[in-house]
């Protein structure tokens, strides 16, 4: 049981240890891939492709409802015909009076008009300062425009906004602007920013700094959290001034739309006008007042484009909409939250291409997963978040390539590594078997067919569980993954049972080998050792009993007096290291010659051995009884307390020696005497403990027999 539960213990470390390698190798192809999609997502390669993820998401979002608190009055080429080009400052107040008349919240006038277009300009003059909620326009100069001012009246009424728009490097317009510091120490409002603060001063609206960040602009509901250069899909972006992301009501056609001749007609009714803001602009081909936006391409058609004053209602239906109902805008991750992002999704790709080692497979797992991701990021992107798609998929394929590519040239360099090491192994004599790091064979040459028992068919992707019986197998499992553990080479003795039942014993050399894709190889070499083994146990039990013949009494199985001599040499060491005492006693049978002479040797050979049997089982197991010859028997105690001591083991040897023998249906008694010399008092050299301990009992014989005496 012990070593089931150890062998378990090993396979689940063996499993771990292969479970963090596989997790670490993963895990570098995953940096390295999400480290190169982020490189080129830097660099800006992948910006216009998350920017068409982004434009196709705007245009699968639900068609939103036409905001009815806007009113477009377009200007279009039958007006321009109609009315002629440019349209004079007196049609221009005749078309301010009507829809002022109607009591609009805001009138947006999205028509430059910085020079007097005659006739009625002096009109126009008295039109511009008699209506309040009347926002013009002016182009803010930059790098390729020279800007274009205001009207003078609006401007000194401080009732201007810019219509700048913010246009991305592919021509579209994603971005809006709210607020602009050109460097004149004036802080300028955009047009459409302009209007709503018109619209939501009448729901007691105003600017204030958003309480999640006091940097933020917050009207109403709405939080407006200004752009970053590399928000989103951006990379170092042109963030200046105080710009969001544009969330567009949908496609042309959002919004209530009259044109100019109608309302000058008086064709349009008052409802359309009353409470609402009214943006007044041309959507007339001949004034190239067109933009392109996310709703501005498909897949097959041509660009679209949108004029410039719906997409300033865009901006101003944005803004209150958020102020007013809540709407959220377009949200992105911090950056460093986005670098995890793409960061993850390539390690799901490298794990799951890991694990199913297939390139059909991970393909088809793969692609499943991109459209799950896809439709996943459209659901945020409902929701309002803008996450990162392209490079997010970049990194799931990209990962899931190099690991197939990587598994792919493990796999040919194990079929070559497989073919050189079949090659090679063929031409030895020797059995020879090649495992993986799974203990299963992959090759073998004929001589390990032949030696096991089985033909190769059968041994190949086979482990030693497949073959040997269970308690062979563990201890070849345990020698191999010693080697696969430690990668150092092993030799070690074995028995192994072959097809035939017969038992062998073998010697094992194992190495490993590893090829130039990393795969490591156990190599193992067999040697039958069987009958050499048989030959070097029966010399070995041959030169043991030489050497116990050597070293005891043939007779009483005693160590003799060479024996004896060493032992005391070897006691008396260790006695001088800890400087404990020892007593030799030396002992000798009180008539055993009358005994000999009367009853015959054989009878005497028996009573020696019984005296014998009787010594050992007065002593300890630390004690040490010899037989001198003929009679005499010492007996060494070692690390003994002192006299007293020795002198009770005297006393009991002398109480069983006392006692009648049985011997072949004769009774014999018989006594001893007993010297006692101690070491170091008595003598500190085995031969001088020796010499007083037989003179001690010589005395004790001499003193009457069957007693003990200590050296005077």
């Amino acid at each position: 049981m012990l070593e089931g539960r150890g062998k378990n213990s090993q396979n689940m470390l063996k499993t771990i240890k292969k479970w963090v390698d596989r997790e670490r190798r993963v895990l570098i192809t995953a940096s390295a891939v999400a480290g190169t999609v982020i490189v080129l997502r830097w660099c800006g390669f992948l910006q216009v492709g998350e920017w068409t993820a982004f434009d196709r998401f705007v245009r699968w979002r639900p068609a939103e409802s036409i905001d009815s608190r806007i009113t477009i009055v377009e200007i279009k080429e039958a007006d321009l015909q109609k009315y002629g080009y440019p349209i004079s400052d007196a049609v221009l107040a005749q078309l301010l009076q009507k829809l002022h008349a109607a009591s609009p919240r805001a009138i947006g006038l999205d028509v430059y008009r910085d020079l007097p277009t005659q006739p009625g300009n002096a009109q126009l003059l008295k039109t511009l300062k008699t209506i309040p909620n009347l926002i013009g326009i002016e182009l803010m100069p930059d790098e390729t425009r020279i800007g274009v001012g205001p009207p003078p009246v609006l401007d000194k009424l401080d009732r201007i906004g810019f219509n700048n728009v913010v246009i991305d490097a592919d021509g579209k317009v994603r971005r809006t602007l709210l607020y602009a510091w050109p460097g004149d120490g004036k802080t300028h409002q955009s047009f459409a920013l302009k209007l709503a603060l018109l619209y939501l001063d009448r729901e007691g609206i105003s600017p204030q700094p958003a309480t999640v960040n006091p940097k933020y602009l917050q009207l109403g509901k709405g939080v407006f959290r200004p752009f970053e250069p590399n928000d989103g899909a951006y990379v170092r972006a042109d963030s200046r001034g105080y710009q969001i992301l544009a969330n567009l009501r949908g496609p042309i056609g959002s919004f209530r739309t009259v044109s100019m001749s109608d309302v000058l007609s008086d064709k349009v009714p008052a409802d359309f006008v009353r409470s609402r803001a009214v943006l007044i602009g041309s959507n007339a081909a001949s004034l190239k007042d067109f933009y392109q936006n996310a709703y501005s391409s498909g897949l097959f058609a041509s660009p679209q484009q949108i004029p410039g004053v719906e997409l300033q209602a865009h901006f101003l239906s944005q803004i209150l909409s958020a102020a007013l109902d809540g709407r959220r805008g377009i949200n992105v991750w911090p950056e460093a939250a986005e670098l995890l992002w793409i960061l993850l999704w390539s390690w799901t790709g490298a794990s799951v291409s890991w694990k199913l080692r297939s390139l059909g497979r991970s393909a088809w797992c793969l692609l499943s997963i991109c459209l799950g991701l896809s439709a996943s990021l459209y659901l945020a992107f409902l929701a309002g978040w803008w996450l990162p798609l392209i490079p997010a998929i970049l990194s799931l394929l990209g990962s899931g390539v190099a690991v197939v590519c990587y598994l792919a040239h493990l796999q040919e360099e194990l079929k070559r590594s497989k073919e050189f090491l079949q090659s090679l192994i063929d031409t030895i004599p020797d059995p020879i078997f090649v495992k993986d790091i799974n203990h299963r064979s992959v090759v073998l040459n004929q001589a390990y067919c032949r030696f096991i028992g089985y033909p190769l068919a059968i041994l190949t992707c086979r482990t030693d569980y497949d073959l040997f019986p269970q308690a062979e197998a563990d201890i070849f499992w345990q020698q191999d993954e010693l080697v696969l553990q430690t990668h150092q080479p092993g030799e070690n003795e074995e028995y192994f049972t072959d097809a035939h039942g017969i038992t062998h014993l073998i010697a094992t050399k194992r190495t490993l080998h590893k090829d130039a894709a990393g795969n490591l190889f156990l190599v193992g070499a067999i040697r039958d050792i069987t009958e050499r083994k048989l030959r070097e146990e029966a010399l070995e039990q041959k030169n043991a009993e030489l050497s116990h013949q050597a070293y005891h009494d043939a007779l009483t199985g005693l160590p003799n007096r060479k024996m004896f001599y060493e032992c005391l040499h070897q006691s008396l060491e260790r006695a001088s290291s800890n400087q404990d005492l020892v007593a030799l006693l030396f002992l000798d049978l009180d008539g055993f010659k009358s005994i000999n002479d009367t009853l015959g040797h054989n009878l005497g050979d028996l009573l020696l051995k019984a005296v014998a049997s009787r010594l050992k089982k007065c002593l300890r197991g630390s004690d040490i009884i010899s037989r001198l010859g003929g009679d005499e028997f010492t007996v060494i105690l070692p690390a003994i307390p002192g006299h007293e001591e020795a002198a009770k083991v005297a006393e009991k040897i002398c109480e069983a020696i006392v006692q009648p023998f049985i011997l072949e249906e004769h009774t014999v008694y018989v006594t001893t005497s007993v010297g006692i010399s101690l070491y170091p008092i008595d003598g500190q050299e085995s031969d001088i403990l020796v010499k007083n301990a037989d003179a001690a009992m010589y005395r004790a014989k001499e003193g009457g027999k069957n007693q003990y005496q200590f050296v005077e």
